[in-house]
């Protein structure tokens, strides 16, 4: 690897602690402020931005992305005034840092407090959604991190003009540009370089393709946070009524294919299976999705594909979806949890004791009950945005928000106590 790689690779490390430093001492007020002048230039530069991702979206095509990787990559008018109220939500979010957890009172006179703080320095590794660019960006400042942002090649473009676009505000709002700071090379060199920068940088995100997280983790000496696939589930119970099934299995599956939280399998109780399955079925071929089925399935829906083993561990991320009938809802939860990615999973039932059955035994970030795996989602939560969707158990699960982005110390306070 050169010496050049190595060196940018340390500078921004180095540029980002000083950063986090800084920011670690401003308040929620200023990094409000910014935040907002982050959103209103979002909008103000649109057109800019959308000339920038013009230019990936000529290169994707000539490169044969498939049309749902494309999707995630798109920018318009509409996606970037989303972009900027994403940021103003994270604005309005209450400030995380300095929040007491817990506090409590010694014998002796101490004050103990358990304080959020912010990590420091955070390096997140995505790639083509552009707007992550923009939605780690304030999720960082909102928790007073510095951030280290490298998007995958295919939006370079697009991520370099939105960078550009929250450095200029940065500086206008007089806090150092580099507390955002964005890779501006696609040389894939750079990523095992910034991974070794266990001195500046405390936390890795990344986000993509279960490929580039597996790298991730392998090469990095610093903590990662992992979002793993998104092999979603439906589960309906038995009795669950035709049009609350039909409702939730269409939406999480057609709403939006190509992204985490659409549903890959559908689940159906035995008892349910006559009912539904044929009718689900043919709703869902009808909106262009492939259904791969189990030797039960294929009998009571014609036109449904035989599913192997592996269907049932795919992210497809497209119109395509397993179906398997099962036996009862204990044989649904085993099969969610063996060939599920612990993102998102839900049960359609009217039955409140299997909804919580569910619930307890379903081990994923999110679970889902009579609406749609497409909730699982840091705006819906009302988070504002999110750095992504943990599939891990420490240090954060789920949708991970500002306050997803902190630790904390203790505070000790007294007036001359000595321990004896």
């Amino acid at each position: 690897m050169s010496q050049n790689l190595e060196n940018y690779a340390e500078s921004l490390a180095v540029d980002a602690r000083k950063a986090g430093r800084l920011l670690a001492l401003t308040s929620g007020r200023q990094r409000y402020d910014a935040l907002l002048a982050i959103a209103e230039a979002l909008g103000r530069e649109a057109d800019a931005i959308i000339a920038a991702n013009a230019k990936d979206l000529v290169a994707a095509e000539e490169n044969k992305l498939t049309a749902a990787m494309l999707d995630r990559l798109r920018l318009d008018a509409g996606r970037i005034a989303k972009m900027a109220k994403a940021v103003r939500e994270v604005a309005e979010q209450p400030d995380p840092v300095g929040e007491i957890i817990s506090g409590w009172m010694r014998p002796n006179g101490l004050r103990i407090e358990k304080r959020r703080v912010p990590i420091g320095v955070v390096a997140i590794i995505y790639e083509a959604r552009p707007n992550v660019t923009s939605d780690a960006a304030a999720l960082c400042l909102k928790s007073g991190n510095a951030c280290i942002l490298r998007g995958g090649k295919e939006s370079f473009h697009s991520n370099m003009a939105i960078a550009a676009i929250i450095a200029d505000s940065l500086r206008q709002s007089g806090l150092p540009a580099a507390a955002v700071q964005i890779v501006n090379t696609t040389d894939r060199q750079l990523v095992p370089l910034l991974l070794r920068q266990e001195e500046n940088i405390d936390l890795v995100i990344p986000r993509g393709g279960e490929s580039l997280i597996r790298a991730v983790v392998e090469q990095s000496r610093i903590p990662v946070i992992k979002h793993y696939t998104g092999n979603c589930h439906v589960y309906v119970d038995a009795g669950c009524p035709p049009e609350l099934a039909e409702q939730v299995v269409l939406n999480a599956k057609c709403q939006r294919p190509g992204v985490c939280n659409a549903a890959e399998t559908i689940l159906f109780h035995q008892e349910a299976a006559d009912r539904l399955v044929p009718a689900i079925g043919r709703k869902l071929i009808e909106a262009g999705v492939e259904v791969r089925g189990c030797p039960r399935t294929l009998k009571l829906l014609s036109g449904a594909r035989t599913a192997d083993e592996k269907d049932w561990y795919t992210e497809y991320l497209d119109l395509i979806v397993a179906v398997r009938v099962v036996d009862s809802l204990e044989q649904a939860v085993e099969h969610i949890n063996q060939y599920g990615s612990h993102h998102t999973d839900a049960i359609c039932t009217l039955d409140v004791r299997a909804a919580d059955r569910f619930v307890a035994a379903v081990d994923s970030g999110n679970v889902m009950v009579n609406c749609s795996t497409r909730f699982s989602d840091g705006g819906e939560y009302g988070l504002g945005a999110e750095i992504g969707i943990s599939t891990d158990k420490l240090h954060a699960r789920g949708p991970m928000g500002a306050g997803d982005l902190t630790t904390y110390k203790w505070v000790v306070s007294g007036y001359g106590q000595v321990r004896q």
